[in-house]
């Protein structure tokens, strides 16, 4: 019988944020383009940077919370890992809300930001990127007891008397 640690596997949410991450990326460029776009359509260069900085803002948001989880994820099978965990994802959501205080003190004060184009931006995104998580979420195979060690050789001391 081997003593050796068994191979770590990773955690069954690693390919579904992993998943999230990539369509959102790929979600983030077309709403960049398609901002731009009808950014600059609507209120010249001036709706052009809103657009641009309405989706950026909101693509890293979203992003910070699956990334944090990821890195926290590293520390699976350690015995601090519920710890670590939410320290990593807390200290995540506490950089959002600074980022946000930073960003909206510095973006409401410039004159180039059309209000309602950053705002239709933001939400735009917001509500693409919930689409992907649902789309990845729905088509991702996981199994219902993820993440779980069952007996396999009863033989070595695993069955009940």
């Amino acid at each position: 019988m081997s003593t050796a640690p068994a191979a770590r596997r990773p955690l069954s949410s690693t390919p579904v944020l992993r998943t999230a991450l990539v369509w959102g990326g790929v979600v983030t460029a077309a709403l960049l383009i398609a901002g731009a776009v009808v950014g600059f359509a609507v209120g010249g260069a001036g709706g052009l940077g809103s657009a641009l900085a309405g989706v950026a803002v909101s693509a890293i948001f979203l992003a910070v919370t699956a990334t944090s989880i990821l890195v926290a994820n590293r520390w699976f099978g350690d015995p601090l890992y519920v710890p670590i965990f939410f320290g990593i994802v807390l200290g995540g959501w506490l950089l959002k809300l600074i980022l946000f205080i930073v960003a909206i003190v510095v973006l409401r004060g410039q004159d180039w930001v059309d209000p309602v184009v950053f705002y239709v931006a933001l939400v735009v995104s917001v509500i693409a990127s919930l689409a992907v998580d649902v789309v990845v979420l729905l088509r991702m195979r996981i199994p219902s007891a993820s993440d779980v060690t069952l007996p396999t050789d009863p033989d070595a001391g695993d069955r009940r008397a």
